[in-house]
């Protein structure tokens, strides 16, 4: 499997970030500095440029820098050389007055997903702990950034439903729960809902297996780890049409519906037991670790290039022995990382080449 590498990296106007130019390493590159600095703004402007959106905000007005009252907005710019075995290609993400725009080699790609799959990145920054400890939604965007490499067609699904099922809520807000378009909604939420749970379910396949045998190396201790997809709703079209009709009622009092794969969820125990309940701390971030490992692993292997790998803070959320665990991992296996850390000599990388750089106030210096 070919490692993708980030030959060169251009930053203009990139929240703090007025002007940022390097050549990263194709193994470590370790950004340091002080909390503030634009450590993470570095990072989210890799992801950006190599998938299309942040993974901090939905607004992209959010990555502009702040100007004053009547001052002209910068148009925000990152390019990214990109090397993919024997082919090198030029991507570039912009936003200009509010509007996001990708390119590849200064052409429109066909779609976003085109561009969002062209470049594989994966980042582990701190709130991925809500994995773990959070509610479903997370677990169901982790499904998701998988299922666009092994089942393409669910974030088009997903869309879909999503428009369908707001459809079928506005109906029932608007005419009641005898309205004659609602069985059309329903129709469309079963389709999509359906198409949708099957892209997620080939994800959580491949995803399970590779956790639990990362998640195992971490804990040496047998912990009975189980994790398992659990569909929002009936996997079968006239079940899941039965619930949505005797739902009606309570979906128009409660504002939303009850079932669908909007409820998705990938449920994590150790030993029979909730992990979101019972887990220790050390549990959680272990159970993290290996579903980012199983992310590492599935995409690259779906997508034939080993992703990037962006690691935002991680050593100041991770215990000793996870810390550990984590750069044991890194090390054996091959692929370019980027990392942030306020204490650059705890990040253990010996033996593999290695880039340093300082920020400050926004300001990216390489050290020596």
């Amino acid at each position: 499997m070919e490692s993708l590498l980030v030959l060169a990296l251009s930053i203009r106007n990139f929240r703090n970030l007025a002007q940022a130019d390097f050549r990263p390493s194709p193994r470590f590159n370790v950004f340091s500095g002080d909390n503030g600095q634009g450590k993470t703004n570095v990072l989210e402007a890799l992801y950006a440029v190599l998938s299309s959106k942040s993974f901090r905000t939905s607004k992209v007005a959010d990555l502009m820098p702040h100007t004053e009252p009547g001052g002209v907005a910068e148009v925000v710019s990152v390019r990214a050389k990109v090397r993919e075995g024997d082919m090198t290609r030029e991507q570039r993400f912009a936003v200009d007055q509010g509007t996001r725009s990708v390119r590849i080699d200064d052409k429109r790609p066909r779609s976003l997903l085109a561009y969002a799959t062209a470049s594989p990145v994966v980042v582990f920054h701190p709130g991925e702990l809500s994995l773990s400890t959070g509610p479903s939604a997370e677990r169901r965007k982790l499904l998701d950034r998988v299922a666009l490499f092994v089942a393409p067609t669910g974030i088009s699904e997903l869309e879909a439903y999503t428009r369908a099922q707001r459809s079928r809520q506005k109906t029932l807000e608007a005419r009641g729960i005898d309205a004659t378009d609602v069985d059309h909604w329903e129709t469309l939420v079963i389709q999509h809902g359906l198409a949708l749970m099957e892209a997620r379910a080939a994800a959580a396949e491949r995803i399970v297996s590779r956790a639990l045998v990362a998640f195992e190396s971490i804990f040496t201790t047998p912990l009975g780890c189980e994790i398992s997809y659990v569909p929002g709703a009936p996997r079968e079209a006239e079940a899941f049409r039965a619930e949505l009709r005797k739902n009606r009622a309570l979906d128009l009092r409660r504002g939303t519906a009850r079932i669908g794969p909007h409820r998705d969820d990938l449920a994590l125990s150790l030993k029979g037991a909730a992990a979101r309940t019972s887990a220790s701390q050390g549990q959680h971030r272990a159970l993290v670790l290996a579903l980012k490992a199983a992310e590492i692993a599935v995409i690259g292997e779906a997508r034939g290039a080993r992703p990037v790998l962006l690691l935002d803070d991680v050593s100041s959320e991770l215990d000793r022995a996870r810390t550990e665990a984590l750069f044991s991992f890194l090390r054996a296996t091959e692929g370019q990382v980027f990392l942030t850390t306020t204490r650059p000599e705890l990040i253990a990388t010996e033996g593999a080449e290695r880039a340093d750089f300082q920020l400050r106030q926004g300001v990216i210096s390489p050290l020596s």
